[in-house]
């Protein structure tokens, strides 16, 4: 039989007649055991009581076995010939719609077949109350209905149509166009359909401020700052064209809707700075403008990559083509062809029709992948990983950074995506050295230097406070939150709980002591972040269930005891919040209403990410474990992969969600594989 166990094969396991035994509550005893023999059985199993066993067969463990090999063999087929693998990453359609409206707005007409493409697609995913929404089952949002609404007029949908007829019914119900987003009122203003008066400033001045400066663009997040810059070079030139009158959107305007309203004191004085701002924007000082003018211009062109993006996500790079359109730059120049074709090669189109990704993540599918097929037993020696290992040293960042800016580490960091080498994250550069580690110098070439550098790298990013965020050092200048401009609450990047789990885990990986300076501030930041009830907030998946069992993870990995207090109330909080299938799940609303933490229907990814947190401490022998393991072979297709139409990433919380179509694969054969090495031990 094939296996994935490593030192011993299930065969000599069943011969050798070992068994697992788990605590369980008397009666259900027998419910139980039927429930491991039987995949389409579902029991619903009281709280264990220490004293009683059940007895596991060798038939489960095989099952298991069978589970993982399908789930290899599925990546063994999917994997780059480079040794890379890489799904869709998917968003909300606004990423798509701006793409439309980009288009129009530089003069590019979308061939007939592409628009129709576009059109099939927005259609296909407007909700039945007649919206579009961040994420599956929220109901709709307004803003995201809006730019779906006027894209689809572009693209020659009459607003008669049963769609728009629907569409704009629930846009008017959640108070029209006033009561939208900025960015979507900027996207209007563009064409007229907005007073660029009634959109917030932001001074294109501001790129002329020193870095070490109290308000300059480097106490932005590295998102914002790529969008800031070339967005206040738009927002200073105020430009507008004309569109025909069946293009404009005046029905999606409420009269009944204009009191402005204010979150805070602190918002109310912002926007009173704002109106200062804005007789500073129309009576600019000649040569300063031209001076930021100038200085904007040379900082995009910087900061785009050789293939022709800028930052690796989509806001950067169509306001940076905007902006520099906006300056002279005409279409056939080579900095806006390589543009225009970056934008390009993030669409994708099959049966459900022609869609722009926000971004691509092959360095981060690449290496959770790898690591999913090293826990569950495959050897560091096996062709496709060795070509894995290969292709993640040379995706490291060896060039500079904004990071620079406040640590002088030399670099040695791994971005998100394929080009992008001003943005390293510590998040993928983690988990790509957690890969790494599993490999010797007979299996890559530069892999000591490799690893040295990317940890070094990982532990210069530490910020003040002990924790660690994805992209920037010290970035945590809050008040940027609360600017008029800054309605998405996402200007800045403070150290998570998430991040600072993943790096204490790798460091426990690589042998740091929890003596180190670097793990004590690590783990007293960690600790001060958990929940009364046990959890911890997720920043960049969905949400406390993600944020727990990362920092679980981080904490065991470091040296802390299963047994203290900060790790059994996590396990406890997660065994609370299974569901009756076995599985564990939660709504992205949980962001927006906390009470909501650790609820909804589950999912093969966040079911994976709690049993890995039980996992680490100690729990495999737990009866929550074991039905965990039950709903995800359960619910596996005979192809190896599980179906998962939830968005259980993170973008923006609150207000912007992703789907990785890896997680739904990667991250259960991770869970089977660490619970299968945990029981055959």
């Amino acid at each position: 039989m094939k296996t994935f166990m490593g030192k011993r094969t299930i065969s000599a396991r069943i011969a050798q007649g070992e068994e697992i035994w788990r605590s369980i509550a008397g009666k259900a005893a027998d419910e139980f055991a039927a429930a491991l023999s039987d995949p389409a059985y579902t029991v619903e199993v009281p709280k264990p009581a220490p004293a009683k066993l059940v007895k596991i067969q060798s038939s489960w463990i095989r099952r298991i076995d069978k589970a993982i090999e399908r789930s290899c063999s599925y990546f063994r087929q999917i994997q780059y010939p480079e040794g890379y693998w890489w799904a869709e990453l998917e968003s909300n359609v606004t990423i798509t719609a701006e793409y439309v409206m980009l288009m129009r707005l530089l003069g590019v007409k979308i061939e007939p077949g592409k628009g129709k493409s576009i059109v099939k697609y927005l259609l296909k995913n407007q909700n039945e109350n007649g919206s579009w929404g961040l994420y599956k089952g929220d109901g709709g949002e307004l803003s995201t209905t809006i730019e779906a609404y006027f894209a689809l007029k572009m693209l020659g949908e009459s607003c008669q149509s049963e769609p728009l007829v629907r569409a704009r019914q629930f846009v008017l119900d959640g108070g029209g166009i006033e009561a939208s987003r900025v960015f979507t009122k900027i996207w209007l203003a563009l064409f007229g359909q907005y007073d660029w008066d009634n959109i917030p400033s932001m001074p294109v001045e501001l790129v002329l401020l020193p870095p070490q400066f109290y308000f300059s663009i480097y106490e932005f997040s590295s998102w914002a700052r790529g969008t800031i810059v070339p967005l206040s070079v738009v927002l200073s030139i105020r430009p507008k064209i004309e569109l025909p009158p069946n293009f404009c959107v005046p029905e999606l305007y409420d009269p009944s809707c204009c009191d402005r309203k204010f979150a805070s004191i602190v918002h109310r004085l912002f926007f009173h700075f704002d109106r200062v701002a804005k007789k500073f924007e129309q009576n600019p000082i000649g040569s300063l403008r031209k001076r930021a003018f100038e200085a904007a211009k040379d900082w995009i062109i910087d900061h785009q990559e050789e293939s022709g993006d800028w930052g690796g996500i989509q806001p950067p790079m169509v306001y940076s083509i905007l902006a520099l359109h906006h300056l002279g730059y005409p279409l056939d120049h080579e900095v806006i062809v390589k543009g225009l074709k970056a934008l390009d090669d993030f669409c994708i189109e099959d049966k459900d029709g022609l869609r722009m990704q926000s971004c691509v993540s092959p360095v981060w599918d690449t290496a959770l992948t790898a690591l999913a097929m090293l826990e569950a037993g495959v050897p560091n020696d096996d062709p496709s990983l060795k070509k894995t290992a290969d292709w993640l040293v040379s995706q490291q960042c060896l060039t500079g950074g904004d990071w620079q800016y406040k640590n002088s580490c030399p670099p040695g960091g791994w971005a998100f995506e394929f080009s992008n080498s001003r943005y390293p994250d510590v998040d993928d550069s983690a988990v790509v050295l957690n890969v790494l580690n599993r490999f010797g110098v007979e299996n890559c070439n530069g892999l000591d230097c490799c690893k040295s550098r990317g940890m070094d790298w990982c532990l210069s990013m530490q910020s003040a406070n002990g924790g660690w965020a994805a992209f920037d050092r010290d970035n945590m200048m809050e008040i940027l939150n609360r600017i008029p401009f800054a309605d998405t609450e996402a200007m800045v990047d403070p150290p998570t709980a998430d991040v600072t789990g993943r790096v204490l885990e790798v460091m426990g990986c690589y042998g740091y002591e929890p003596s180190h300076p670097a793990a004590v501030s690590g783990l007293a930041f960690l600790k001060g972040l958990q929940e009364p009830d046990g959890s911890w907030w997720g920043r960049w998946g969905v949400n406390y269930i993600y944020g727990t069992w990362s920092a679980l993870r981080g904490l065991i990995s470091i040296g802390e005891s299963p047994k203290s207090n900060a790790v059994k109330m996590a396990v406890q909080w997660l065994k609370a919040h299974q569901n009756s299938d076995g599985g564990w799940g939660e709504t992205c609303d949980s962001y927006k209403k906390p009470e909501l933490r650790g609820q909804g229907p589950s999912t093969p990814s966040q079911t994976a990410w709690a049993i890995m947190g039980l996992l680490a401490g100690d729990e495999e022998e737990s009866v929550e474990v074991a039905r965990g393991i039950q709903y995800l072979i359960r619910t596996q297709n005979k192809d190896g992969t599980w179906d998962e139409a939830d968005f259980t990433g993170t973008g923006f919380p609150k207000h912007f969600y992703i789907r990785y179509h890896n997680y739904r694969n990667c991250f259960p054969l991770m869970a089977l594989g660490q619970y299968f090495q945990k029981v055959q031990d």
